[in-house]
């Protein structure tokens, strides 16, 4: 009988989870008895920890389980999410070392996605590592040349540090046509066209970016510079 209620309390945390109900998800997760858990109920527990308190933004409590669960789950996939989940952590936190780290486990590992090499290029970016952003996001429209995060990543490093800021405006341009109402597309563009010297266009898809999302700090750095005003 034990047993069945450790099971149906999990079952219950993964139904809310499923429902986006973080914090019911983790309240449920909470109530299980670990006294009668084998080692695959305790990588399944800490697996769902480490996601709900990730979405609750408690970022260490989840690094806590989800390191839990790349030494101990026998499954690669499960694996490859949580070390996704912990480069993303350590990306948002300032800790790109950490998150190349945990990026590069997994192309050691045989794996290879366009998320694993935009995310190592934002890393690299955050470091002002500017040459070897450009290579992961070129590696990344290697397997994707469609993918928007790629495009207006590389679009926006190329234009910024002068290495080719007319590519990187094409680049911006073409991420732009494809989400037109994503804020931070629209200011790279308006940015990759002030690098360019398109002032007046810039100031243009700067306000389009700034009434989208007015309180982002990157898109009110950029109207101050090229329109005066914040």
């Amino acid at each position: 009988m034990k047993a069945m209620a450790v099971h149906e309390s999990l079952e219950e945390g993964i139904k809310f989870f499923r429902l986006k109900r973080w914090d019911k998800a983790l309240e449920e997760f909470l109530k299980a008895n670990t006294d009668s858990f084998g080692a695959e109920d305790n990588a399944e527990l800490a697996y769902y920890l480490g996601l709900c308190y990730t979405k609750l933004t408690r970022y260490n409590d989840a690094l806590l389980y989800l390191e839990q669960v790349v030494t101990a789950a026998p499954d690669p996939l499960r694996v490859y999410q949580c070390r996704m989940t912990l480069a993303y952590i350590y990306v948002i936190t300032s800790r790109s070392k950490l998150a190349e780290f945990e990026l590069g486990r997994l192309i050691k590992g045989g794996f290879e996605s366009v998320q694993i090499y935009t995310t190592l290029a934002y890393a690299a970016w955050s470091q002002r590592h500017y040459q070897k952003a450009v290579d992961y996001y070129e590696k990344a429209l290697d397997l994707d040349e469609n993918n928007t995060t790629a495009l207006n990543g590389l679009g926006y490093i190329l234009a910024d540090s002068d290495i080719d800021a007319a590519k990187g405006l094409k680049l911006c341009r073409r991420a732009v046509e494809k989400k037109p109402q994503n804020a931070a597309y629209l200011d790279s563009l308006g940015w990759a066209c002030f690098k360019n010297g398109n002032v007046s266009e810039a100031r243009l898809w700067l306000r389009r970016a700034f009434d989208i999302n007015p309180n982002q700090t990157e898109i009110k750095r950029h109207i101050k510079i090229v329109v005066g005003e914040s």
